[in-house]
């Protein structure tokens, strides 16, 4: 089996949500300035680059991320590509039942991740996160800043995710990967009492 990245690098210039703190690693010490090492300082905010959701991040009384069973994070994952949709709907889904993992490639994945932000990113709407839960799925990620449209009215897509169990990571990078059955990791950071975290993740096949 190989395996691919499919994080988005953490860097000075990604692309962050409007009104988060950009990424930042600034010199703690540094050889070269007479220190014994080289340590680094970091600024971000939890949902930086390809990162996760807990339900606490839209449900107050949801598990926080060290409560998520990290039996989740490794297993089969079917990815679902949809390069022409705008919003992944209902209806766009195989009529088949969903598995427990569903990864989605959309146009996303061909937008630069250090390119400025765009509020029209393609993200599931309520009805396709309702068909999702409604099959029993545990972890859907997206290749987009957000599993929800930009400033969804009610945040149905998110409340309906979390609220149910789903485990939701985004900012996938999956530009080269056809649509099929994968190997599929996720690594969150072991944050605890957190809403989400920085992940890195993987697909093998």
């Amino acid at each position: 089996m190989t395996w691919h990245d499919v994080s988005t690098p953490l860097h000075a210039d990604i692309t962050v949500w409007p009104d988060d703190p950009p990424f930042e690693m600034t010199p703690a010490q540094r050889i070269a300035s007479g220190a014994g090492c080289n340590t680094s300082l970091l600024r971000l905010s939890t949902h930086t680059g390809t990162h996760c959701d807990a339900p606490w991040h839209f449900e107050e009384d949801g598990p926080r991320l060290h409560e998520v069973n990290p039996d989740i994070f490794f297993g089969e994952a079917l990815l679902i590509d949809l390069p022409d949709v705008e919003v992944i709907r209902a209806a766009d889904l195989t009529a088949d039942r969903l598995p427990a993992r569903v990864l989605f490639k959309t146009r996303n994945s061909d937008h630069p991740a250090d390119a400025p932000f765009r509020k029209d990113y393609v993200a599931l709407a309520a009805d396709a996160a309702a068909r999702l839960a409604d099959d029993g799925v545990r972890l859907v990620g997206i290749d987009g800043p957000s599993i929800a449209p930009y400033r969804q009215p009610g945040q149905d897509t998110h409340h309906i995710l979390l609220r149910r169990g789903v485990f939701v990571v985004e900012g996938l990078r999956l530009a080269g990967f056809a649509g099929g059955v994968y190997e599929f990791v996720v690594l969150p950071l072991p944050l605890f009492n957190a809403d989400g975290a920085p992940c890195r993740a993987f697909l093998g096949r």
